[in-house]
């Protein structure tokens, strides 16, 4: 027996960090993408390519709606001051397309995620000075509005644990410029 049971063991007060860890993204664990998950993945992101445009420009403006303080990047996208002007907005639907065509060249270098993504994270550090923790957000909202789209059936829990391993290498090489 570990311990008596008429004394409680000594509880070993923990602070925050040592529990949670830092909460800054260049501490992602780095996963690997196993030949299932990017099967799965390749397959998902074939329906997915099909709705890109939709599912790119609502997740740009759920991000923006959901995170209002992500606005303050996009500040040369005009108007951004509800919810119906995000949702219309021609530049945020613009920039969500982006953004999906950059998942798709992630997709087709699978292998080498974070070389494809070198130049994007020295732009998004150092000339954009975008908080790493919105790569995140934004990755969650691409989640979410996939799922919508694909319902139960078409994104299933197992491609869920495949599309947000891949979501996770992508932010980590996002964020690998950062210090």
């Amino acid at each position: 027996m570990l311990f008596s049971p008429l004394k409680s063991p000594a509880k070993k007060k923990h602070s925050y960090f040592e529990v949670f860890g830092s909460l800054s993204t260049t501490n992602l664990v780095t996963m690997s993408l196993s030949a299932k998950d990017k099967l799965a993945v390749k397959t998902i992101f074939d329906k997915v390519a099909h709705k890109a445009e939709d599912i790119g420009s609502e997740a740009l403006a759920r991000c923006l709606i959901v995170y209002p303080w992500t606005q303050r990047y996009f500040a040369s996208f005009g108007n951004l001051s509800s919810p119906a002007a995000i949702m219309g907005n021609p530049k945020v639907a613009a920039h969500g397309r982006t953004v999906m065509g950059g998942l798709e060249r992630a997709i087709k270098n699978m292998d080498n995620i974070k070389a494809t993504y070198a130049p994007l994270s020295v732009m998004h550090s150092e000339k954009l000075h975008v908080d790493p923790d919105n790569f995140r957000l934004l990755a969650d909202c691409i989640t979410v509005c996939a799922a919508m789209k694909f319902g139960p059936s078409g994104f299933s829990a197992n491609v869920q644990e495949a599309w947000q391993k891949f979501l996770s290498v992508v932010v980590s090489a996002l964020c690998r410029q950062y210090h």
